[in-house]
């Protein structure tokens, strides 16, 4: 079995013909590696994730990619309003170990009984990372996901990612060089 959890070869895409985004772009991800995408906004990463997501199709080359979960920058798009917390994770993973993130990530049980208003966006994110986790992916794809969270928090969390790599490889789209440093075995820079 192959150890690549994303193989992106020869990719080209552009929102009009005259204008190209990704021109012959390849890169590959394995289970245990996190690759960084650093850039200014605009310069496609978020486009680069609604690809690999098939939300997009290349005018050339391929994308593969495993079992996908995604974290948005902005948790409040990624939960519907209407339900719980609890129940929204429920409806994507069968919540199985959720206890033993709830310490790790700051939150106590009562969160996940909330509707998604009545938490600060920290919380939400960290929610929205817990869900993440507990689907089981072998392909994380991360868009800004400790924006909303302080340095401790944001620290607390990427912690937590890096110990759960054996079983997935992680794509992160970040501004953060620092973090992007810290964690990352690749970084690549769109300009």
């Amino acid at each position: 079995m192959s150890s690549k959890v994303l193989e992106i070869d020869a990719l080209t895409f552009g929102y009009s013909r005259d204008v190209r985004i990704f021109d012959n772009f390849s890169l590959t991800l394995h289970l245990g590696e996190i690759k960084a995408i650093v850039g200014p906004s605009g310069v496609g990463k978020s486009t680069l994730f609604e690809l690999i997501l098939g939300r997009l199709k290349p005018q050339l080359g391929t994308i593969k990619g495993l079992t996908v979960s995604q974290v948005f920058q902005d948790p409040y798009s990624s939960f519907h309003p209407s339900y719980t917390i609890r129940e929204q994770i429920g409806d994507v993973t069968s919540m199985e170990g959720y206890e033993s993130f709830l310490g790790q990530m700051g939150l106590e049980e009562a969160h996940l009984d909330t509707l998604p208003h009545k938490l600060s966006g920290g919380q939400l994110q960290r929610c929205s990372i817990l869900r993440a986790l507990l689907m089981k992916p072998q392909l994380l794809l991360l868009d800004e996901p400790t924006s909303a969270l302080d340095n401790l928090n944001q620290l607390d969390i990427m912690k937590l990612i890096v110990e759960h790599l054996e079983g997935m490889g992680v794509l992160l789209i970040t501004h953060d060089h620092t973090l992007a440093q810290w964690c990352a075995d690749e970084i690549i820079s769109l300009t």
